[in-house]
């Protein structure tokens, strides 16, 4: 694990923040880390985490056993708490992991004079962990400090919001995204498209690379470029192949007609926008502009979106895109 500060992707005025509050002693004993998916959120708790458990000068310093045995993920004093998942259902923090943690941070610190806690995804903690929760913050044992990461502050307990010192983290520019790829050995036109598709995070991007992102790009394309044309048996077709796919392939795939659909509503209102997701397939989109109308676009959006909502529970993937799809050349009618 990386616990320097330079290993974090932008955010630059959140991390001087955070040293100055480190070197000034005027860390609070909770923070709330929150932004969208895959912006870093967790590095910087990491991070930070170290750098309490360093206590050098210039922390986290790298060279001190403290760093040495939080790098190797196997410092006693630090414990970090992710939701689980039993069986299909969602991902959960619950109360058994708020009372294990509980009952660790209640013990006196075994090195670094301190304990710290990273709760990454706080905002699934069920309504008993929370609760539970609250009052560790209300009352914390001894010297430990609790790092909250999450997407959706709203989901959080009002009171468990309040108690914590607040910092948000925005999405990264396409410059940066594409920096930092090139940084990691990617190709440097791979590296734009995927900066532009990634919209400002990080870990989407990366995951879109591993995952043939772009290719998954191009299916959805094709797809929407046919769909004026197709016929019910090319429906079926298209349903059964799609169905196939893994749920989370399925999604990502799904996520890339959506964002073809944005861009086209957005050449409506401007033709040399440079705000497209897709802004290499700009000719392309524009060709398609006249066989696909606002009203249906959007409409198809609202169809595509409410799908995304359905796939988050255990559904018939096939029955499901069969109904989509029907509901699309509906609108492509309409």
């Amino acid at each position: 694990m990386e616990i320097r500060w330079d290993s974090l992707v932008g955010h630059k005025d959140q991390i001087k923040e955070l040293r100055t509050l480190l070197q000034e002693k005027r860390l609070p004993h909770a923070l709330l880390f929150t932004g969208a998916a895959g912006l870093g959120k967790k590095l910087c708790g990491q991070i930070l985490a170290g750098a309490i458990l360093c206590g050098q000068e210039n922390a986290p310093c790298g060279q001190c056993e403290n760093c040495r045995s939080f790098a190797a993920a196997a410092h006693p004093d630090y414990y970090e708490l992710t939701p689980e998942v039993r069986g299909k259902s969602t991902r959960i923090i619950r109360i058994e992991a708020i009372r294990e943690m509980q009952t660790v941070v209640s013990r006196s610190a075994v090195r670094a004079g301190r304990r710290v806690v990273l709760i990454d995804d706080a905002d699934t903690m069920n309504e008993p962990a929370a609760n539970s929760l609250l009052k560790t913050l209300e009352e914390p044992e001894g010297q430990v400090t609790f790092i909250l990461i999450a997407q959706d502050r709203s989901r959080l307990l009002p009171t468990i919001v309040s108690r914590c010192m607040p910092l948000s983290f925005g999405r990264l520019s396409p410059e940066e995204l594409q920096e930092e790829l090139v940084r990691r050995q990617m190709p440097a036109l791979e590296a734009e498209k995927l900066a532009y598709l990634a919209d400002g995070s990080l870990g989407q991007a990366l995951k879109l690379s591993q995952h043939g992102g772009l290719e998954l790009r191009e299916e959805a394309m094709e797809f929407l470029a046919g769909l004026p044309q197709f016929t019910m048996n090319k429906l079926w077709g298209e349903a059964a192949a799609k169905g196939e796919l893994d749920r989370e392939r399925l999604i990502e795939w799904l996520m890339h007609l959506n964002m073809l659909l944005r861009d086209m509503l957005l050449l409506y209102a401007d033709g040399a926008s440079p705000l497209l997701y897709n802004g290499d397939l700009r000719e392309k989109l524009v060709e398609l502009l006249p066989k696909f109308s606002r009203s249906r676009l959007f409409a198809m959006l609202t169809e595509t979106r409410e799908l995304l909502h359905r796939l988050q529970a255990n559904v018939n993937l096939r029955l499901q895109l069969e109904g989509y799809f029907i509901r699309l050349m509906d609108s492509l009618k309409g």
